[in-house]
């Protein structure tokens, strides 16, 4: 207290006391006292002397009313002590007032008279009357009121409003009030039995303020802790009752370790129970198991009767849990964390409800003033961490769960800070909650505040659960320690006596303990029974209300977005990556290789299949990194928000809304500047769409990542490893006919290269580009047959007549060998099956039975003469057609120059036609311009002109690449939109992986096996 208040009380103390008779010497004994309670030696004589010369001590006063004078400098005093104390300090000052007119029982009309002024002054009305009659009464009989507590071991004589609370062999009654206004405790003991309150005597019939971890003992051993009484006052508060229950629990891990022991506990509402242990005796372990987020190997957690692990629906909601790192989203405010956090969890309420409760609860935990702060992060701090610590409450708090799990709240922290975290967790159990708390190195204040404590030693071993006090003087006793009997509340005293250590005869410390945890244990056990609490059978209570799974998607979409967009650097750094990425790509491949005036013209860029394949793996690249972590970042988060079962399918929804519309702007932005500078014209969207969905792939792929890992570093290892392959199964980097024989088939792609989306994508865009370019639009049909005629007659024709002469040539050798007849086979069923799949005017082979003609022992000279027929007559008419073609490709440039008076042919094709591109869907610079494989000859030039093979099979949709149509199901589709639809499956598919979490399972099953082994 100031200086100011202790002179105003000091005169109080006078004025009240010079009443009716003047001091007593009683009263001035009070008094003095008081002072030697409160002040230092030098300055009890300084107020003692001025309470002598205010209450004019020693002086005879008359027997009159109070004065005018004096009744103002009551008030006086009285606006002085109000100016400077909080409430809960002026109802001790009145009971001080009302104990030193006790002290003589001296209660006249006139002191009374100044208490109630007093009163009045401090605005203590509505409590005041049972106050005085705590204070001045010497018989509990007379204190019938509810806020009353008697402790005896009869309650016969409790009056019927007041509460009772049994203690075996008490001679006499330690009776409690209860302040309601400010949740004080006071107590005093009436009887002659030596009764002690935290170590000291109490005397008879004074009042004492009994606070948090204050503890009672009687003469016979008898004890009353603070937690005790309060869940009296407690039982008639709550409207619903609570069990919790842990029976037998045991915990293993998946290496087979035990990290919880068999233990067993059970609490009621309204306490705070503390989880102490050294480092590796299984707290946090522990804990997760009582709050369902491991489920245990052994035994069972039960809440008002109801299986934690098996039936969490029945129990959705009543589950809080606080971390020890910090929930939050940095990006975001303290209010619009904690406004999120209520949407979900209050599907019901309106937008004036849901601010009313994010405010009531900013306000209660002292926050409001910070509503607008954003969290920030370690390195970049907005909010302390105290600030922190109870935002993080305040998300579990705002949704009132009936238990909750708080994983060392203090650590990080400041003393004053670790106090008023306790203080609140505290508070919010006066109010019926169950807290579990886990707590390292408390100070002695922190450790009384708790109501239980459980503490465990190395490899889960539980050696102590009850009264946080009555632990030390256990420790002290079973090590035989002198003073086991003196009252301590040093937490780092017991956990020495449980860590002690043998000493040699030179009085060193072995390493070795003298009781090991399993010792301990069995101590426990032996000295201790676990009392159940009473089974409730009313459900637990829960609040929670969560809205459908497509308002979940929104506020989980909504929260996100302005997470990310109140992150600038992020932003910045996503939105202009794509556009400098491309205008640097696209600069460095403008190549000016124009013939004569080398100048750039986009017909002859050579970089254009390049640029395409660049463009790919960039949208991949992208994807991947605005995704990858994603995931990750919200673990924590997500193990709050489990207790809220909110739906899997909402949360990765959202995830999904904005990386796509992210991967939108990216590779839209990509594809402006890189087309604008390349001066590739018309193909803005088509190469958007393909872009876009490889990045959205990239985008479901990163999340399967982000998902899988438990760090980040190995995320951004992982990204290569997933990059690379896309770049050499493209297609363009490596030909796939020339790759290990292994994975690769000549005529078709590689079943590997089947499962690279780049590889889909460099096709689609390629074949797409190539056939719809505003050039070759109008001449491809022309140009495919012009394609196929002179294949026919330029390979495919001399290649069978050349098979026919050399068969033919081996039928008539006068000496033939097995090898001979195998090749002669060989040939003959080559040419027979060419002629028969291909089709090719079959009018033309009357007389010609191919099933027997072209056998071994049928096959001679007349019947090659035939084939010889065939094959020139169907030459001539592929001849006929590739000039009628070449006809028709001339009337189509001569149509176009008609209808417009200004087209050039050749700037045209300058603008939109790319020759490198060209030459590479044409397969132009291949060597082998027709190959044998597998008894069919395969065309290996013009694979962008070239029919998919048909297949039996409706599912097969092999074919070869750069196809310009692909088979399925019985029809074919245009290879850029069945490309297209063969990436959003592999998203589909990947999604369902990330749904499910199949990779994360994997891996937790691959390393649990190798744990095994």
């Amino acid at each position: 207290m100031s200086e100011q208040i202790l002179q105003a009380l000091t005169k109080l103390f006078a004025l009240i006391t010079k009443q009716d008779g003047g001091a007593t010497e009683v009263e001035r004994k009070f008094v003095i006292d008081y002072f030697v309670q409160e002040l230092d030696h030098d300055s009890v004589q300084i107020y003692t002397n001025l309470y002598d010369n205010e209450a004019e001590y020693g002086k005879a006063q008359e027997n009159k009313l109070i004065t005018m004078k004096d009744s103002v400098r009551i008030l006086k005093f009285c606006r002085q002590i109000n100016k400077s104390l909080e409430q809960r300090q002026k109802v001790i000052i009145l009971v001080k007032l009302l104990e030193l007119v006790a002290s003589d029982k001296n209660f006249t009309s006139q002191r009374r008279m100044i208490i109630d002024t007093v009163s009045s002054a401090f605005n203590i009305k509505d409590d005041y009357s049972v106050i005085e009659s705590f204070v001045l009464s010497e018989d509990s009989t007379k204190l019938n009121d509810p806020n009353i507590l008697v402790a005896s071991n009869n309650n016969l004589l409790v009056p019927p409003e007041a509460k009772h609370y049994p203690l075996a062999n008490l001679h006499g009654e330690v009776i409690f009030i209860r302040v309601s206004s400010v949740d004080l405790y006071f107590i005093k003991y009436v009887g002659n039995d030596d009764v002690r309150l935290n170590g000291f005597t109490m005397k008879r019939n004074q009042v004492y303020l009994f606070s948090n971890g204050g503890s009672i003992k009687t003469e016979k051993g008898a004890s009353l802790y603070y937690g005790d009484v309060t869940s009296v006052y407690l039982h008639n508060l709550q409207d619903v009752k609570l069990s919790f229950t842990a029976q037998d629990i045991v915990f293993r891990f998946p290496n087979g370790h035990i990290g919880i022991q068999k233990t067993s506990l059970s609490e009621t509402q309204g306490k705070l129970v503390g989880i102490m242990g050294g480092c590796g005796a299984g707290k946090t372990t522990l804990m997760n198991v009582l709050s369902g987020i491991e489920s245990p190997s052994d035994g069972q957690v039960l809440i008002n009767g109801i299986n934690l692990h098996s039936s969490r629906t029945e129990i959705e909601g009543v589950i809080g849990y606080v971390a020890q790192d910090d929930l939050l989203i940095e990006e975001l405010t303290v209010y619009q964390n904690l406004y999120y956090n209520a949407k979900l969890c209050f599907g019901g309420l309106s937008e004036e409800d849901i601010d009313s409760k994010v405010m009531t609860t900013l306000e209660s935990l002292g926050l409001d003033h910070i509503r607008d702060l954003k969290v920030g992060n370690v390195l970049n701090k907005k909010i302390s961490g105290g600030q922190r610590k109870r935002l993080n409450i305040a998300l579990e708090l705002i949704r009132e769960p009936a238990v909750l799990f708080v994983d060392e709240p203090t650590s990080g922290l400041s003393s004053k800070d670790s106090q008023n975290v306790i203080d609140l967790l505290k508070e919010l159990s006066l109010k019926g909650k169950l807290i579990f708390v886990v707590i390292h190195q408390p100070s002695s204040d922190i450790y009384k505040s708790f109501d239980k404590m459980i503490i465990l030693d190395r490899g889960g071993y539980l050696i102590f659960y009850g009264n946080p006090l009555e632990a030390i003087a256990y420790f002290k006793e079973q090590t035989n320690q002198a003073d086991s009997q003196k009252y301590s509340e040093n937490p780092e005293e017991m956990f020495n006596l449980i860590e002690k250590e043998v000493v040699n005869e030179f009085g060193e410390e072995t390493g070795k303990r003298q009781l090991s945890p399993k010792q301990w244990h069995e101590r426990f056990l032996a000295n201790f029974a676990i009392e159940e609490a009473e089974v409730i059978s009313d459900p637990p209570p829960s609040s929670v209300s969560r809205p459908n799974i497509f308002k979940q998607a929104f506020l989980f979409t909504t929260r996100d977005f302005l997470s990310k967009i109140s992150n600038r650097q992020y932003m910045l750094i996503n939105l202009l990556e794509a556009p400098l990425l491309a205008l640097m790509l696209s600069y460095i491949i403008r190549f000016q290789n124009e013939p004569g005036t080398g100048e750039y013209v986009y017909r002859f860029n050579d970089n254009i299949p390049a640029y395409i394949l660049i463009c790919i793996i960039i949208s991949l690249f992208m994807g991947l990194t605005v995704s990858a972590e994603e995931i990750i970042k919200d673990l924590k988060i997500q193990k709050r928000e489990r207790f809220l079962n909110l739906s899997r399918f909402s949360y990765l929804s959202s995830k999904i809304i904005i990386l796509f519309l992210l991967s939108a702007i990216q590779t839209f932005s990509f594809v402006i500047i890189g087309n604008f500078v390349l001066e590739i014209q018309g193909e803005l969207i088509s190469y958007w769409a393909i872009l876009f969905s490889v990045s959205c792939f990239a985008n479901v792929l990163g999340l399967n990542i982000s998902s899988m890992f438990n760090s980040v570093i190995t995320i951004y290892i992982t990204i290569p490893l997933l990059l690379i392959p896309q770049m050499i199964l493209s297609g363009i980097i490596f030909r796939f006919e020339k790759m290990n024989t292994m994975i690769s088939e000549k005529g078709t792609v590689p079943l590997l290269a089947d499962f690279m989306t780049s590889r889909w994508a460099f096709e689609a865009i390629m074949v797409d580009q190539f056939k719809h370019n505003h050039y070759e639009v109008d001449f491809y049909d022309v140009d495919k047959r012009l394609s196929e005629s002179n294949f026919k007659v330029t390979f495919w024709i001399p290649e069978l007549s050349f098979r026919l002469e050399k068969t033919l040539e081996m039928q008539t050798l006068d000496e033939k060998s097995d090898s001979i007849d195998t090749e002669i086979d060989k040939n003959l069923k080559l040419i027979r099956s060419e002629i028969k799949t291909k089709n090719a005017f079959p009018e033309l082979l009357e007389g010609i039975d191919l099933e027997n003609d072209l056998l071994r022992e049928n096959f001679n000279e007349p019947i090659a003469g035939l084939i010889r027929t065939y094959f020139d007559s169907i030459s001539q008419r592929f001849t006929n057609l590739l000039n009628e073609s070449g006809l028709e490709k001339d009337e189509i440039i001569e149509d176009k120059s008609a209808q417009d008076d200004n087209y050039d042919l050749n700037e045209f094709k300058n603008r939109y036609f790319n020759e490198s591109q060209a030459v590479f869907v044409s397969n132009a610079n291949v060597l082998e311009r027709i190959e044998e494989q597998n008894g069919k000859l395969l065309q290996m030039i013009d694979p962008v002109f070239m029919d998919p093979p048909k297949h039996e099979n409706p599912l097969n949709y092999r074919s070869h690449f750069m196809a310009p149509r692909k088979p399925f199901m019985g029809t074919t589709f245009g290879t850029y939109y069945f490309n297209m639809g063969v990436i959003w499956f592999f998203t589909f598919v990947l999604y369902l992986t990330l749904y499910f979490d199949l990779f994360k399972r994997l891996i937790v099953f691959l390393n649990n096996i190798g744990k095994k082994e």
